[in-house]
């Protein structure tokens, strides 16, 4: 039987302090109980988001994926977006936020730090105005442990849309290798003959890695 917030106490009911404290005055388990609602399996909300937290804190959650959560006894599908959803909101919040310029490859670096530690390949986009401040940070696609699916139109109907200056784009070799394989070189020159005709310059390819990154432009296929 599932518990349900209902089932504790007014005082000790995460909704409640947060009404009556405000947000700030919620633990970090207390917030995770707000969001997944109710407990599982005779273990109450509370005691869940607690296990939760215990396992994957605060700091680690620009790492998680959507099958970590999913896959955490007593979370599941719904859960797992729910929280991913949230993690998201809050990614480009700060995005909206910062009018970050590009100067360097360390800047990109910065921008795509979450895909760091991604257990898949993921390929994505820093679409740019004309003064290299940042529009958006668009997942572009999602691959496999070692190879990731992406078309020069993916790639620029986002920059279309936020009428984008340039675009740099950057992908994760979860192998921790950066070095660029054929596909990626490949795949990086015909994204900047597409760019050339579409009159939106491609500034960089970034490879990153859990241990270093790599920059096709500084590597001279740009």
């Amino acid at each position: 039987m599932n518990m349900k917030l209902a089932s504790i106490p007014s005082f000790k009911r995460p909704r409640e302090k947060l009404i009556e404290r405000g947000p700030e005055g919620l633990t970090d388990h207390e917030l995770i109980a707000i969001i997944i609602k109710t407990g599982y399996s005779g273990r109450d909300v509370i005691e869940l988001s607690k296990k939760f937290i215990s396992k994957y804190p605060l700091r680690s959650f620009s790492k998680l994926s959507y099958k970590d959560i999913a896959h955490f006894k007593g979370f599941g599908v719904s859960r797992a977006s729910t929280i991913i959803a949230a993690i998201e909101i809050h990614r480009r919040i700060l995005l909206s936020k910062s009018t970050l310029r590009l100067l360097s490859p360390d800047d990109v670096i910065k921008a795509v730090a979450f895909i760091k530690e991604r257990k898949r390949e993921h390929f994505v986009g820093v679409y740019l105005n004309a003064r290299s401040e940042i529009i958006t940070v668009h997942t572009i696609s999602i691959g496999t442990l070692d190879a990731s699916i992406a078309h020069p139109r993916d790639v620029f109907s986002p920059a279309i849309h936020h009428n984008a200056a340039a675009v740099i784009i950057a992908h994760n070799h979860p192998s921790g290798d950066p070095e660029p394989s054929d596909a990626d070189i490949e795949l990086t020159i015909r994204i900047r003959e597409a760019g050339k005709i579409l009159g939106i310059q491609l500034l960089d390819h970034i490879i990153v890695s859990s241990k270093t990154t790599l920059s096709l432009k500084q590597e001279g296929y740009i």
